[in-house]
């Protein structure tokens, strides 16, 4: 396990000093979603009026939360609830497939919950929704189809329930 996470991290390194080689890999993936099947909904207010919340691919969660698993090949289609009100400092990243060291310090770069209080004082947004989630963007073969169908939804309820009018997608 050790030394497959070590592997990981290196090809990892390695794809963001070569952006071709991501290009390569990228070649035989379809990403676009089905025609209708795009993600997206109008707002029912003004963004000023909207409570914001992030959810991030970036393998974010806190300390005391179970990390994602990267023992599985295909990844880990669960989320983290992260409460707006976390401190940054019991923040950390779980995610072998991207270069975090950026991230790992500021987290702002994959989960801007500061950004996030920046555009609340401006008058941009109402502000932070309660509650963000984080997951694990890799997510592959059998997986995928748990996530479409179990893990998305039951997310989207849990930021609704929570107040969140609209979310914030931040890949890593």
């Amino acid at each position: 396990m050790v030394l497959r996470r070590a592997k990981n991290r290196l090809i990892a390194r390695a794809l963001g000093l070569f952006p071709s080689l991501v290009d390569r890999w990228a070649r035989g993936r379809s990403f676009a979603p089905a025609a209708g099947d795009e993600p997206w909904a109008a707002l029912a207010k003004p963004l000023a009026g909207c409570r914001l919340a992030l959810v991030t691919t970036g393998g974010v969660h806190l300390k005391s939360q179970a990390p994602f698993d990267m023992a599985e090949k295909d990844g880990d289609p669960t989320f983290r609830e992260i409460p707006s009100g976390a401190p940054r400092g019991e923040l950390v990243i779980t995610h072998d497939y991207y270069d975090h060291r950026d991230a790992d310090r500021d987290i702002n770069v994959v989960f801007p919950l500061d950004r996030l209080a920046e555009l609340a004082a401006g008058g941009r947004i109402q502000g932070p929704a309660p509650l963000h989630l984080g997951f694990m963007g890799h997510v592959d073969g059998s997986l995928v189809g748990r996530l479409a169908r179990e893990t998305a939804p039951a997310a989207a309820r849990r930021l609704a329930e929570t107040g969140a009018d609209a979310v914030l997608l931040t890949p890593a």
